[in-house]
């Protein structure tokens, strides 16, 4: 595949990773959304649930993560199978992942993470942690024995524009679901309903 060819694909995963952030826009979730390729085809995708679910772990990736894993401990993979499957994929989200994504990127053994934007506050790609070449340390490798963490290979800026104007949207309504005192909610721009 030529390098042109490969550009091309990598805007088309990614564009798929867009469409799952404008479904979490839709529900008032922050706006990332991802997709898992493995040879070539789309696999999982997932998007952030985390006001939904009241739990602040349920980002994009471990949405979709946790699709995969039950996909294949239903098929009846071993663990040792589940492990080398993870290290053949790729994975294309709206934004860096933060560091906590990262690291479970890393101890899952992730091939590859393309990501849009990056993510100055939480990064674990780079922007404030380079959990994706150092891993995660020991805590990590006890987690699954036979492997040890491992750098991971990022490319950011795919769409990078798109996923900040998601985002840009999003935090200009104001997240209803922050803590208190949190500032006040826009409810007459209808930005979100365009986007």
């Amino acid at each position: 595949m030529s390098e042109v060819e490969d550009k091309e694909k990598q805007v088309a995963l990614m564009r798929l990773a867009l469409e799952q952030a404008v479904e979490a826009l839709q529900r008032m979730e922050v706006p990332i959304g991802c997709v898992i390729v493995k040879d070539g085809k789309v696999i999982a995708s997932g998007s952030n649930k985390t006001n939904a679910s009241g739990n602040a772990t349920r980002h994009a990736e471990m949405e979709a993560i946790d699709k995969l894993l039950f996909q294949w401990q239903q098929a009846g993979l071993t663990q040792k199978q589940v492990a080398d499957n993870f290290c053949s994929c790729e994975l294309f989200v709206t934004c860096e992942p933060c560091i906590m994504c990262a690291a479970a990127l890393s101890i899952l053994g992730i091939k590859k993470v393309f990501y849009g934007c990056g993510n100055d506050r939480f990064g674990g790609c780079g922007s404030v942690l380079p959990i994706h070449s150092v891993g995660c340390g020991p805590c990590g490798d006890s987690l699954l024995p036979d492997y040890k963490t491992q750098s991971i290979q990022c490319a950011g800026g795919i769409l990078a524009d798109e996923a900040v104007a998601l985002l840009r949207g999003f935090y200009e309504h104001g997240n209803p679901n922050a803590p208190k005192p949190h500032r006040p909610l826009r409810t007459n721009d209808a930005t979100i309903e365009s986007l």
